[in-house]
C-alpha cells in the first residue's frame, strides 16, 4: 500500500449516541443522594446500640457476633475495640476510639466525620433516616416504572444467552482490567447486568424489608412478620450487613467508572451521552 493510499484511509472516529434517558439520569443521582445520607444517618443510629445480635431480642445472654467498644488500654488510655465473632481487633482512630474536628477523644463506635449528624443525636439521626428512607424507596419505583415501560430492563440488563456462555471470557478480562471498546462499549457486559440486577432486586428489597422490620408500628399492624428475619434483632443485623454489601457494590462501581474513562461515564451521567470511538464502519448517526 503506498503512503499516499494510507494518507487518504479513514481513521477511527468517534461519536456520541444517547446512553441515559432523564429518568434513569435523575432517579440513579437521587439514589447517590438517598443512599449515602441513609448510610452516614445509619452509622449514629448504630451508635446507640453499637453491636449485632441474632434473634428476636438483644438480651438473650449469648455474645454479641459483631460490637464495637472501647476499654482502657495499658497506658489508661481509651482502646477502640472491635469485635467479630469473639476475635478482638484494635481499631484505635477510626473505629470505637477516634479524634473529632475539636481535636477531643470520642468514645464512640463511628467517628463523627462518618455520621449525621456528626455529634450525638439518635433522635436527629431517625429523622435523616426515615425522611431519605422513603425518599430511595419512592425513587426507586419510580425508576422500576420507567425501566419496565421504556423496555430499559428488558433491552438493557436481561442477560442473553450469547452473554451466559460469554461469562467466563467477562471474569477474565475483568481480572486482567480490560475493559470493552468500540461499539462493545455501547452495551452492559454480563458481569455489570448480573451486578445491577442483584442490587435493584435482591439487595435493595433486602435492605427495605429488614428496615420495616425494626418498626414496632408495623409489627403491631401485621403481627408475626417479622418472623421471617427471625426476630427483630436479626433484621437489624441483616438491615446492617446488607448495607456494606451496597457499600462494597458502590466501591467496586466507582472503581470500574475510574479505570474505564471518568469523564465519558460521567458524562453520561450527567448528560446522557456516551462517547464510542469507532471504526470508519461504524454508523454515522450522533456524530459530533
Amino acid at each position: 500500500m503506498t503512503q499516499s493510499t494510507l494518507a487518504a484511509s479513514p481513521g477511527p472516529t468517534s461519536y456520541l449516541y444517547l446512553r441515559h434517558r432523564w429518568p434513569v439520569r435523575l432517579t440513579h443521582w437521587l439514589n447517590v443522594l438517598s443512599l449515602t445520607i441513609l448510610l452516614m444517618s445509619g452509622l449514629m443510629i448504630f451508635n446507640a446500640h453499637p453491636s449485632l445480635d441474632w434473634g428476636k431480642s438483644s438480651y438473650s445472654g449469648r455474645p454479641s457476633f459483631f460490637e464495637i467498644s472501647s476499654r482502657a488500654g495499658s497506658d489508661g488510655r481509651q482502646v477502640g475495640i472491635t469485635r467479630v465473632f469473639g476475635t478482638e481487633f484494635q481499631t484505635t482512630g477510626l473505629l470505637g476510639v477516634s479524634t473529632d474536628a475539636d481535636g477531643k477523644v470520642a468514645d464512640v463506635a463511628f467517628p463523627g466525620w462518618a455520621t449525621i449528624p456528626s455529634h450525638y443525636s439518635l433522635a436527629d439521626a431517625r429523622l435523616w433516616h426515615f425522611f431519605f428512607a422513603w425518599l430511595l424507596v419512592l425513587n426507586g419505583l419510580v425508576y422500576l416504572a420507567h425501566a419496565l415501560v421504556s423496555r430499559h430492563l428488558q433491552r438493557d440488563l436481561a442477560p442473553t444467552s450469547q452473554d451466559w456462555r460469554g461469562i467466563g471470557r467477562s471474569i477474565r478480562e475483568h481480572l486482567r482490567f480490560r475493559h470493552p471498546q468500540g461499539e462493545e462499549a455501547r452495551h452492559y457486559n454480563v458481569l455489570q447486568k448480573l451486578a445491577y440486577l442483584a442490587v435493584i432486586f435482591v439487595l435493595l428489597p433486602l435492605i427495605v424489608l429488614a428496615g420495616w422490620a425494626m418498626s414496632p408500628w408495623l409489627n403491631s399492624l401485621l403481627p408475626g412478620w417479622v418472623d421471617v428475619f427471625g426476630g427483630r434483632q436479626a433484621a437489624r443485623a441483616v438491615h446492617f450487613i446488607v448495607a456494606w454489601l451496597l457499600v462494597g457494590f458502590v466501591a467496586i462501581h466507582v472503581f470500574e467508572v475510574v479505570v474505564s474513562g471518568l469523564w465519558n461515564h460521567l458524562r453520561s451521567m450527567v448528560t446522557g451521552r456516551y462517547r464510542i470511538t469507532a471504526s470508519p464502519a461504524s454508523p454515522e448517526q450522533g456524530h459530533e
